[in-house]
């Protein structure tokens, strides 16, 4: 019988576990890739994890190896480190339309911001890349990514 994702079991010792970003997105979730760097990132990631108590979200630095190999597995050689990336259902969303499909999943009112989808995306892009240009202006930036505090740490895959 063969075994499913939800079934995994810790690997024994010298044998590669299995990669957390997988067992996460076969489990149905979905990864948020944000500049760790960015204060405004930073706050969003904060401000994501605040609304999703069921934990859909998991989250990797996009200067992390794991954000490059999750991305690598989806057919993506780089990311520009000015967009969020979102994976989610086999697929890579990116600026405005990852940020949108964020919002969906978010409890609250969040999820009405998805009727921005319908404005056409270079529209919304270009909005995402003004803020995007000038975040480290306004908000600031960190030397390093932060790390996670322990009760939030199975939540970050790097």
């Amino acid at each position: 019988m063969a075994q499913r994702v939800n079934d995994v079991v810790p690997a024994a010792p010298g044998v590669n576990a299995p990669d957390p970003a997988t067992v996460h997105l076969a489990r149905g979730g979905a990864i948020v890739l944000f500049d760790g760097v960015c204060n405004l990132c930073d706050a969003s990631v904060r401000f994501v994890i605040d609304r999703d108590p069921r934990g859909h979200f998991a989250f990797a630095p996009l200067q992390s190896p794991e954000a490059a190999r999750l991305l690598a597995n989806h057919g993506h050689t780089g990311a520009e480190l000015s967009s969020v990336l979102l994976v989610d259902g086999g697929r890579v969303y990116q600026r405005s339309t990852a940020a949108l499909r964020i919002a969906q999943r978010l409890r609250g009112a969040w999820p009405l911001l998805t009727a921005f989808l319908l404005v056409p995306r270079p529209v919304r892009d270009a909005v995402y890349d003004w803020i995007a240009r000038h975040r480290y202006r306004w908000f600031g930036r960190r030397e390093a990514c932060r790390v996670p505090t322990p009760e939030l740490r199975s939540r970050f895959l790097a």
